[in-house]
C-alpha cells in the first residue's frame, strides 16, 4: 500500500499539469450527452421511414416502442445512481456507454426475429390501461429500445455526480448547462446525419454508424478521467478551488435516508412533470412536422437543426443566468427559482404551435419551448447538488430521473392515444405548455428555501 502511494505521488509530480482541467472533464461529459442523444433520437427521425417499411399504421405501435425505452430508462435510473455511487464514475460510466452502444447498433437487426412477441401497455380512453402484444419487427425494436434505455440511464447520474466532484457549488449550474447542452448538439447532429446516411446506405446503417460513436468515447474517457484526488494532471491550485466548499463526509447514504426528504420529492416531482415534455419533442416533433407541414427526410433537417440549436443556447443560458445572479450576491434559492420561472413562462406559447399554418412560426414556438426546457433542466439538476452532499447526488439524480421516465412512459401512451383518436397535436401542446409552471409551484411548496437536506 505504501509503495502504491509513493508511485502515485511520483506519477503526479512528473505528469504535466493541465490548466483548468475541470473544464476538460466537462467537455467529456458534453460529448457523452451528445452521443447519448444521437443514439436515442435516431428512431424519431426514422419514424415515417419505419412506419412505411413495416406498416405500423396504428400510432400505438410506435408509442409502445417508445414506452419500452421509457420503462427501461426508469428502471435504469433508479439503479444507475446507486451504481455510480458504489463503483465510481470511471467504471460505472464506461459500463453504461458500452451497454447503450451495443443496443443502439442492435436496432439494425430488430427485424431479424419475425416470430418475436413481447407484452407492452396500451392506454385506451374507454378501458384504461391494458396489456397488448407487439410482434415481429415492432417487438424487436421494443427489445432494443429497452436495452438502450437501461444503458442510457447511466449518463445523467454519472454526469451530475462528476460535476459535484469536479466543481465548487458556484460553478455547478454553468457546468451542468454546458454538458447538458450536448443533448441539443446530439439532437442537432442527428437530423443532419441520419437522413443522409439513410438516403445513401439505408436505415440500418443509421443505427450502426451512430452506435459506434460510444466506443470511441469510452476510450477517451478511460484515458482522461480520474477523481480529483487521484488525477495526476490536476494542479494543487485547481484542486483547492474545486474543494473550496466546506468539507463533506464520504460514507455512503442509504436510500432510506433520502426518500423522506422534501428536497428529494421536489426534484423528483419536477422531473416527473417536465421530463416527459422533452421526450415529446425528441420522439414526436419529426412526426409533427411531417404530419402538419409535410416535411420528409430530405426537408426535415433544417427545421430540427434550428429547434435544437436554439435549445442549446437555452441550456447554457439557463445555467449562466442563475450562476450570474449568485455571483452578484443573490441567494441560491432566489437565483435558481427566478431562472426556472423565466424558463417555465417561456414554454407557454407552444400551446399555439399546432395551429400555426406557417412552418417557421411553428418551428419558432417549438424552439422557444425547447430552449426553455433545457434552461429549466440545467437549474433543476443543480438543485440536487445545492441541497445534498456529493456522496448522495448520484442516488438522488437517479431517483428523480426514474420519476421523469415514469412520466415519459405515461406521455408515450397518452400521445399515442390522442393521435390515434384525433390526429391532432393541439391537446398535446396544451399539456406541454402548462406543465412547467405547475411543476415550479410544487417545487417551491416542497422546498421553499432550498435548505440542505440533513441526511446524517
Amino acid at each position: 500500500m505504501e509503495q502504491q502511494t509513493t508511485s502515485a505521488g511520483a506519477a503526479a509530480s512528473s505528469a504535466t499539469k493541465i490548466n483548468h482541467l475541470r473544464w476538460y472533464i466537462c467537455a467529456l461529459l458534453f460529448f457523452a450527452a451528445t452521443i447519448n442523444y444521437i443514439d436515442r433520437q435516431v428512431i424519431g427521425i426514422l419514424k415515417p421511414t419505419l412506419v412505411a417499411e413495416f406498416g405500423w399504421q396504428d400510432e400505438r405501435i410506435y408509442a409502445a416502442i417508445v414506452f419500452s425505452f421509457q420503462l427501461a430508462y426508469a428502471i435504469g435510473l433508479l439503479l444507475a445512481g446507486r451504481v455510480m455511487d458504489r463503483l465510481g464514475n470511471l467504471l460505472g460510466f464506461t459500463l453504461a456507454v458500452v451497454l447503450w452502444s451495443i443496443a443502439a447498433i442492435g436496432h439494425a437487426g430488430a427485424d431479424w426475429f419475425p416470430g418475436l412477441s413481447l407484452p407492452t401497455l396500451n392506454l385506451d380512453a374507454t378501458t384504461g390501461l391494458s396489456v397488448v402484444m407487439v410482434t415481429g419487427a415492432a417487438a424487436g425494436f421494443a427489445m432494443m429500445r429497452f436495452a438502450l434505455g437501461l444503458g442510457e440511464a447511466g449518463n445523467f447520474p454519472a454526469s451530475i455526480k462528476t460535476v459535484a466532484e469536479w466543481f465548487p457549488k458556484k460553478e455547478r449550474a454553468l457546468a451542468t448547462g454546458i454538458f447538458n447542452s450536448g443533448t441539443n448538439i446530439g439532437a442537432l447532429v442527428t437530423p443532419l446525419a441520419v437522413p443522409w446516411i439513410t438516403l445513401h446506405w439505408g436505415w440500418k446503417w443509421a443505427f450502426i454508424v451512430t452506435g459506434l460513436l460510444g466506443f470511441v468515447w469510452v476510450i477517451w474517457w478511460w484515458l482522461m478521467y480520474r477523481a480529483p484526488e487521484q488525477h495526476p494532471r490536476l494542479s494543487q491550485a485547481e484542486f483547492e478551488h474545486i474543494r473550496s466548499d466546506p468539507p463533506e463526509a464520504i460514507s455512503p447514504i442509504p436510500w432510506s435516508r433520502l426518500f423522506p426528504h422534501r428536497q428529494t420529492w421536489a426534484f423528483a416531482i419536477g422531473k416527473f412533470m417536465t421530463d416527459p415534455i422533452w421526450w415529446l419533442y425528441l420522439f414526436w416533433i419529426p412526426d409533427f412536422l411531417n404530419r402538419n407541414h409535410n416535411l420528409d427526410l430530405k426537408s426535415i433537417g433544417l427545421p430540427l437543426v434550428v429547434i435544437y440549436l436554439v435549445a442549446d443556447i437555452g441550456s447554457i443560458g439557463g445555467g449562466w443566468l442563475s450562476s450570474s445572479l449568485i455571483k452578484r450576491g443573490w441567494t441560491v434559492n432566489r437565483a435558481r427559482k427566478l431562472a426556472m420561472f423565466i424558463c417555465a413562462a417561456s414554454v407557454v406559447p407552444i400551446m399555439f404551435a399546432a395551429k400555426a399554418s406557417n412552418l417557421w412560426v411553428a418551428v419558432g414556438l417549438v424552439s422557444l419551448a425547447a430552449a426553455a426546457h433545457q434552461g429549466w433542466s440545467a437549474n433543476l439538476f443543480t438543485l440536487v447538488s445545492d441541497t445534498f452532499p456529493r456522496r448522495a447526488v448520484g442516488s438522488v439524480v437517479g431517483i428523480g430521473g426514474m420519476a421523469g421516465s415514469i412520466g415519459g412512459m405515461l406521455i408515450a401512451l397518452i400521445v399515442g392515444e390522442i393521435l390515434q383518436r384525433t390526429g391532432s397535436y393541439v391537446p398535446i401542446f396544451i399539456i406541454a405548455g402548462s406543465a412547467y409552471l405547475v411543476a415550479l409551484l410544487i417545487v417551491h411548496l416542497l422546498a421553499p428555501k432550498l435548505e440542505p437536506a440533513n441526511v446524517d
